[in-house]
């Protein structure tokens, strides 16, 4: 569909990476709540809290702590086929999991941040012992690289890289 006169789509975050690790093993990286509290957060950050119910209607809720700063998050698990696929929702949030406007947290000098996205992870194996992951976000990727969101990715990207190096 093409965009109104005048007016553009935005670039989504979408982010591809290679991992020297099986399919099943970066899969699970990303449903267990032990594995997430080693690798989510970017560097100079740390999980503070991580539950996960992981099946279709189970939600999640984190909270990734900087120097001076929390940011809670929350979603539900619309779909996933094990090991290929997971989506869920996913919103900034208060220690309850309550959603969170944009607008009252450390987002609120970025009006156009949105209240809730879809994250969509992807797993092929590129081989027994190499997987490619695709997360697509749907925020815009200028706008996610503004806040930090983006280079949050890469750099828990990395995090994951030496979590699965070393299991």
């Amino acid at each position: 569909m093409a965009a109104p006169a005048g007016k553009s789509i935005a670039k989504e975050v979408l982010i591809t990476r290679v991992f020297e690790a099986p399919l099943e093993t970066v899969f699970r990286a990303w449903s267990e709540a032990e594995s997430l509290k080693r690798w989510y957060a970017p560097k100079g950050c740390t999980v503070q809290a991580c539950t996960v119910d992981f099946r279709v209607g189970g939600r999640y809720l984190t909270c990734i702590a900087a120097p001076g700063m929390e940011c809670w998050c929350a979603g539900v698990y619309k779909e996933i086929v094990r090991p290929e696929r997971i989506v869920s929702t996913m919103h900034l949030a208060d220690e309850q999991g309550n959603y969170l406007e944009p607008a009252k947290s450390h987002l609120a000098k970025y009006p156009d941040w949105p209240g809730e996205m879809v994250l969509t992870l992807t797993f092929e194996a590129l081989g027994p012992k190499k997987t490619r992951m695709t997360l697509h976000q749907t925020v815009s990727e200028e706008l996610a690289k503004q806040t930090g969101a983006y280079p949050s990715w890469l750099s828990m990207f990395e995090k994951l890289d030496q979590d699965l190096a070393g299991h």
